[in-house]
């Protein structure tokens, strides 16, 4: 799997209420707008880069708005969580048969950020960039003190 990308954060348990996210923790039509431009944004980049866009998978997207939640929740960010669990075990546990890769981050206060950083990765470059994955899925989950968790799932 790729590297992670890590942001500077405070360590200690977040709390929800204090967010400056707190009126839209929640909301799904502000999640989905967000995982959305992700979306939109990760395909000008393959459209320039000669590659056709992915298509939303709503299993993906799925699998990646429960790992994002989960890593706001437990306060990590990675591949593996403390479970055990891998990237292709929650995308088959949402249903999707091809699992290909995943992007994660946290603290990236917007999708254009969020887009360079993995841009800036050469890591995760190469999933944005891989001719061989077709779906994606981006999951967002807001939560106070840490910033957005953000998580892409690749599939063939």
């Amino acid at each position: 799997m790729d590297s992670v990308v890590r942001t500077s954060v405070r360590e200690a348990a977040p709390s929800e209420r204090d967010s400056p996210f707190a009126s839209i923790v929640g909301s799904a039509a502000h999640q989905a707008r967000h995982e959305d431009a992700v979306t939109r944004l990760v395909n000008v980049f393959r459209k320039k880069s000669g590659l056709p866009p992915f298509e939303t998978d709503e299993r993906l997207r799925t699998a990646a708005r429960r790992h994002s939640k989960d890593m706001a929740r437990r306060n990590f960010c990675a591949h593996v969580a403390p479970d055990g669990s891998t990237p292709a075990d929650r995308m088959r546990a949402a249903g999707y048969p091809h699992p290909g890769g995943e992007n994660v981050a946290r603290g990236q206060v917007d999708p254009r950020t969020v887009v360079q950083a993995w841009l800036d990765s050469p890591g995760h470059r190469a999933n944005l960039a891989n001719p061989q994955f077709t779906t994606i899925g981006v999951g967002v989950y807001f939560l106070a003190d840490a910033g957005p968790y953000w998580t892409q799932n690749f599939g063939y």
